[in-house]
């Protein structure tokens, strides 16, 4: 449920109350329209927690889907937003489980390997094509990790964009967009704490506070962290992390803000790679079996500063200025597979390989400016340009064992697994490849309102990264330099007040080989892959806002990927290609005063339309055509359903189920893993009016499914868990 502020009056601000109110019986209702938007500099209210609400929040300005800080009524795309009250009610902890339980379409591909935050939607997997931004800059996908932001305590909102966003980020984003919204500092006092215990003897803890300095000084800062041993048998699922974030905002005028802020995340993730296969499935026996290293280690540090000027000179002009330092320590020393041996001297072990030391060091700085200008041409004419542009610099060094001879392995016995000790063969532990991405684009987008009923939305991009790539061992370089302009063009017409249909076509480009900052050598002489897609939807807000659904339909189209000649299979030429398409809808409901529902569904056909591979080598190499088949990692349905209800005074109770289907684990689609049902349990008392305690059961029929895998293992999602926590806010 959702927690008040209270807000503390002062004598020199007599129209603020404070209010503890908890029930809100009747949301307001989205603005017109055809309403002019606020900027994306007004995208939060002066209260730095923004607008958002439970539900589908479209009336809210966002800056995901626009750089003009459309709402998602306004937008002629999927947007949605997941407020920070619905992440905090829920118990979400990480942003990945905020997005993949409450957004339509996505799910979580994570792993260790991937920072934890892979996530799949719309056909599309992994960090080369479902980009994450944190406060609308994105972060540059090194070695196909990224690590920050994955605490959704001090996130005011998530906002997600499904489809190819390239025309606003750049390359990397043909399945979707997520941007986490920090809080803002705020012009009141507002407090919040939660402490929690659980099971696994997992404790965990949030506090935030925000609130004016002086009459041109705000701040807001947020801890949070949490300590588990884990579900596995032993110490390798213990995991910690802990969160810091802090911003101070300044307004020497009121035409004026400069806003300077710091994150600093420190993460240790449990140490579980996956359970290997036996016969195809994984049986009980071996369900709560770690299989890696007694000396594993698993580390994250990132480190993110940002100073962004906001001036709002006029109603027609306003200009926004970010600049931003990220970076990133990363460290891996584990054994990460696992291969079940039926046959041979060694059956019913085993196999442990790819005994893997890697190390990142990523430094990735940069600034974007942009220039909103509006004008009214009378007659119900309007038109709002946002014109900018956006450079980057990033380095990044790889440390790794690669190479290691002979290949290290080991076996161990599957039902009671000795855990052993990393094996070190030569060359070691040392550096490998380096590289600097330098990045610039320019960009403009344009809102034409012709008049209260029909608006069309374009916008373009010139983005020219450019890599310098260095093979530390033996002295190799290359240099690349790209170009791509992806862009996109809609229409949104609301023929009555809060119902809107629109219609997009929209292109865009991921990298070849996941990260453009650390393609290989072979995959730098090759273009960028490219995509585009054609969407139509209807979104509407009712009675007076108490409900809110949306339906899109897509079809995307991704060619250029590496395939084999079909005439000659040692040759990799681009002439891959895949394709999806598929329906999502979404619903927001206030029932009745005490009853709420809000669900999603996606259904969609995914498939590679041209790709193969190779096998063997010389004359025994044979192309393994996959044309047809499924991309891994992508379920073909997804359904998300929560239900509140206030059944009782102070009581209030929560359902969450979640459905999804099958997936493969191979290209071949060999491997497939069933689908799966996830419940979720809550009930919340109010203390007072502005606390409360909660007891909440995730997964609560213990249903055993996987969220990553290969041919030989399954990374196994948690079990069965409880908490019980107190939260205020005051």
């Amino acid at each position: 449920m959702q927690l008040p502020a209270v807000e503390v009056t002062t004598s020199t601000d007599p129209k603020k109350k404070a209010s503890v109110k908890k029930k809100v019986k009747q949301a307001p209702g989205p603005s017109a329209p055809g309403t002019p938007a606020p900027s994306s500099s007004a995208s939060a209210n002066s209260s730095g927690e923004g607008q958002s609400k439970p539900g589908l929040n479209l009336d809210v300005p966002t800056q995901t889907g626009s750089r003009l800080g459309l709402t998602p009524l306004e937008t002629p795309a999927s947007v949605e937003v997941i407020p920070g009250v619905t992440i905090q009610e829920r118990r979400q902890t990480s942003v990945s489980q905020a997005v993949t339980q409450n957004a339509a379409g996505f799910t979580s591909s994570a792993s260790p390997g991937n920072g934890d935050t892979g996530l799949a939607t719309r056909g599309f997997n992994g960090h080369g094509s479902v980009m994450q931004l944190y406060d609308g800059t994105r972060l540059y996908v090194g070695a196909g990790t990224v690590t920050f932001p994955f605490d959704a305590w001090s996130a005011e909102r998530i906002e997600v964009l499904r489809g190819p966003a390239s025309v606003l980020y750049g390359e990397g984003a043909i399945g979707g967009v997520v941007n986490v919204v920090p809080k803002k500092p705020t012009d009141y006092f507002t407090n919040e704490a939660l402490v929690a215990v659980g099971t696994d003897a997992t404790r965990r803890f949030g506090v935030g506070s925000g609130g004016p300095i002086s009459d041109q000084l705000a701040y807001r800062i947020d801890a949070s962290g949490v300590q588990s041993e884990g579900w596995m048998d032993n110490e390798h699922g213990d995991f910690s992390s802990i969160a810091l974030s802090g911003a101070v905002s300044y307004k020497p005028v009121k035409e004026l803000k400069l806003t300077v802020s710091h994150d600093q995340a420190y993460r240790s993730p449990n140490s579980y790679w996956g359970t290997p296969l036996i016969n195809g499935v994984i049986p009980d026996s071996i369900r709560f079996k770690s299989y890696n290293i007694q000396d594993h280690d698993t580390n994250f540090i990132d480190s993110w500063t940002q100073v962004k000027t906001e001036w709002d000179p006029t109603q027609w002009f306003s200009l926004t200025n970010t600049a931003y330092r990220l970076t990133t320590d990363r460290h891996w020393h584990n054994v990460e597979t696992y291969d079940f041996q039926e046959t041979g001297p060694n059956a019913g072990k085993v196999k442990r390989t790819s005994y893997t030391e890697v190390a990142h060091d990523q430094e990735q700085y940069g600034n974007r400016l942009d220039a909103t200008l509006r004008a009214n041409f009378g007659g119900g004419v309007k038109n709002e340009l946002v014109v900018g542009f956006d450079v980057n610099r990033i380095a990044f060094v790889s440390t790794s064992n690669s190479g290691a001879t002979p290949v290290p392995e080991s076996y161990v016995d599957a039902y009671n697994p000795t855990p052993g000790f990393f094996i070190h063969n030569p060359p070691g532990m040392g550096p490998r490849t380096g590289t600097v991405t330098r990045q610039y684009s320019v960009f403009a987008e344009d809102r034409l309102e012709l008049s209260k009923q029909l608006a069309l939305v374009a916008g373009i991009r010139l983005d020219k990264p450019t890599l310098n790539r260095w093979d530390l061992l033996t002295g190799g370089y290359v240099r690349r330099e790209f170009s791509h302009t992806p862009w996109r063009v809609g229409a949104v017409f609301t023929p009555v007040k809060d119902l809107a249909f629109y219609g997009q076509y929209s292109t865009g480009v991921d990298p070849i080989g996941g990260a453009v900052i650390t393609l290989s050598a072979a995959n730098a002489n090759f273009e960028l892959a490219t995509g585009q897609q054609y969407e139509v939807g209807v979104k509407q807000a009712f009675w007076n806002g108490l409900g809110e659904w949306t339906l899109a339909a897509y079809d995307i189209e991704k060619q250029n990927l590496l395939s084999p000649d079909p005439n000659n299979s040692l040759i990799v030429r681009q002439i891959g290609a895949q394709s999806s398409r598929g329906i999502e809808a979404s619903v927001a409901l206030q029932v009745t005063e005490t009853l709420r529902y809000e669900g999603n569904v996606a259904v969609l056909e995914a498939q590679y339309d041209q790709f193969a591979t190779t096998t063997g080598s010389g004359v025994n190499a044979r192309l393994v055509d996959f044309s047809g088949n499924r991309p891994t990692n992508v379920p073909q349905q997804v359904i998300n359903n929560w239900l509140s209800w206030a059944f009782m005074p102070q009581w209030e109770g929560h359902l969450g189920v979640q459905w999804v289907g099958t997936m493969y684990n191979d290209d071949a689609n060999t491997v497939k893993r069933p689908p799966f049902t996830v419940v979720n349990l809550g009930v919340d008392y109010d203390v007072t009016n502005n606390s409360e305690i909660a007891l909440w059961v995730f997964n609560a029929f213990d249903e055993v499914y996987a969220v990553g895998g290969n041919a030989t293992e399954w990374q196994l999602a948690p079990p069965r868990s409880a908490e019980l926590s107190y939260r205020i806010k005051y």
